[in-house]
């Protein structure tokens, strides 16, 4: 009897440890573990630090692909996105974008916008806890802004571009910020239910699913490019008499790839990272990142190889000549890991690759259109890349996006246990996700169009959006920025040449010393001859 009281015992005790242990798995997978505010914090900290150092991406890939008599100009273009854009940001940016009221001790919320936040201008009163949130938003609200760099590049004045900056981080992306990222914002697929009820719970019945920023980021500041570029008219000598385009290749290939690795490097922290958390889902957010790192892989590298085939069967074809295009195949990987931005944490891994394979495709068109038919001179495709890649990574989400998925990141539907999340129409779901990312992306030309286009055609009805055809000629570098980032000037065709000043200097040096041993061997000889040496004797 002692024995089968004592063997109760030990299986009671490991019951009971076994619940134990079972309610530290369970508070661990919910994040009610000390200090898991922090853990989250670090993620995103972190990811913030990645998405920061694509401003160095973009600084090489604009570098790469101009030519070297506006190095300089460039790279301080994309040194000055941070560091204007972080003072717009300060200012108004983040609180037209997150400056959303607090509950009261009642559970009730001050006045909202879904259209505007309104509060936290300056970061007044903002709590030291978002403080995280102010830098990971402003990291992305920087880097849509440098979207525009390369689209206006080797012909746009230095403060128009200033100015630019000033508007698109100050307003016009914060507001796009807000629409979909905000939990007060109407097209936000994760809205604040405490706030609002009813069949208007979320546009479409489903809110818009875009994830890490195809919308705020890419489709702002590609439609800014876009509006930008066109206004702005192409660099001196980009087309013929007849409009046909002549090629004007950057001056370094090798800086313009460099850009791309950095740039896809970053992007593990601009989408996974978008998470905002590591721990404290019942699914795992360690888990979501890991699918959004694994989609956004894929993504980049089907995209890449299906605008390098593409190309080269394109140029076969129409020319008889296999070419094997190096800036062509680094765009066509932005361009897919701009895909899959928005759809990056709802679709299945072999949706991903697809998305990728089409994003070369349509990389490739949008090139060849704003080139060919609409005559926009973009020296680093941003509207294709970032426009045309992020329009068609909204309407891929709205077709493969997984019901499971969607559910593991938003959570159950709000309208009941009888309904689901809307999901991708491909997928089995119907077409109102579609139906909303369609309004999404009309939304967002209109706003961005309308406020942009203005903007530019005042800088250029002004005088003060472009350079003058001498300055373009001689180079944003020696006309502003005192000198070329090259110790030789390098011309527009890749061939190297000295600097004027320092070539007569060196030569002039050469020419004396010549000149000098010359003299001195003619006076020896003069002398030999006058007065032969006594040696013979």
């Amino acid at each position: 009897m002692a024995g089968a009281n004592s063997l109760g015992e030990v299986a009671q005790n490991l019951a009971t440890l076994n619940n134990t242990i079972q309610q530290e798995l369970a508070d661990l997978t919910i994040g009610a573990i000390p200090g898991y505010t922090d853990i989250n914090a670090g993620w995103t900290l972190q990811s913030g630090y990645l998405v920061f150092f694509m401003q160095a991406g973009f600084a090489m890939l604009c570098a790469g692909a101009v030519r070297a008599k506006n190095a300089k100009n460039i790279i301080l273009l994309n040194l000055l996105d941070a560091c204007l854009g972080s003072m717009c940001w300060y200012i108004t940016g983040f609180a037209f974008a997150f400056g959303d009221p607090t509950a009261a001790d009642d559970g009730t919320y001050a006045w909202y916008s879904p259209f505007i936040g309104h509060r936290f201008f300056a970061m007044n009163q903002l709590p030291r806890t978002s403080y995280v949130t102010w830098f990971f938003q402003f990291t992305f609200a920087a880097t849509g802004a440098t979207i525009v760099s390369g689209a206006v590049a080797e012909r746009c004045r230095f403060e128009s571009y200033l100015l630019y900056e000033m508007m698109l981080v100050s307003l016009v992306y914060p507001v796009v910020a807000h629409w979909v990222w905000s939990p007060f914002g109407w097209l936000s697929a994760g809205r604040n239910t405490a706030t609002v009820s009813g069949s208007y719970l979320l546009f479409s019945g489903s809110g818009v699913y875009d994830f890490a920023g195809d919308g705020p980021v890419h489709m702002v500041g590609g439609f800014a490019s876009l509006a930008g570029a066109w206004i702005l008219g192409p660099r001196l000598g980009r087309f013929d008499a007849a409009g046909n385009p002549i090629d004007m290749p950057g001056h370094n290939a090798s800086l313009n790839l460099l850009g791309v690795f950095v740039l896809w490097f970053g992007w593990y922290g601009f989408n996974p990272g978008s998470t905002n958390a590591i721990v404290g889902s019942a699914v795992g957010y360690s888990k979501i990142s890991a699918a959004i790192a694994v989609n956004t892989t894929v993504a980049a590298a089907a995209a890449c190889l299906s605008t390098l085939f593409l190309t080269m069967a394109i140029n076969y074809f129409t020319s008889g000549v296999i070419v094997w295009d190096l800036i062509i195949a680094g765009n066509g990987a932005l361009g897919g890991l701009v895909a899959i931005t928005g759809p990056c944490a709802f679709v299945q891994t072999w949706a991903a690759i697809i998305i990728g394979l089409f994003a070369g495709g349509v990389y490739i068109i949008a090139s060849r259109v704003n080139l060919n038919l609409l005559k926009i001179d973009d020296p680093l495709d941003a509207i294709a890349v970032h426009a045309g890649c992020a329009v068609w990574g909204m309407i891929a989400g709205a077709a493969f996006a997984d019901l499971g998925m969607v559910e593991d990141y938003y959570g159950a539907s709000p309208y009941g246990e009888d309904t689901t999340r809307e999901y991708g129409f491909i997928m089995g779901g119907g077409g109102k996700l579609l139906g909303a990312h369609l309004v999404y992306i009309i939304c967002i030309a209109a706003w961005v169009l309308g406020i942009m286009g203005p903007y530019f055609f005042i800088l250029k009805r002004l005088g003060i959006f472009r350079v003058s055809p001498e300055v373009e000629t001689a180079g944003l570098d020696a006309s502003y920025h005192g000198g070329h980032a090259y110790p030789h000037e390098v011309t527009g065709k890749g061939q190297a040449y000295k600097n004027e000043a320092f070539d007569k200097e060196e030569n002039g040096l050469t020419a004396a010393k010549v000149q000098m041993q010359i003299d001195m061997a003619l006076g020896k000889l003069k002398e030999e001859l006058t007065h032969p040496s006594d040696k013979s004797e």
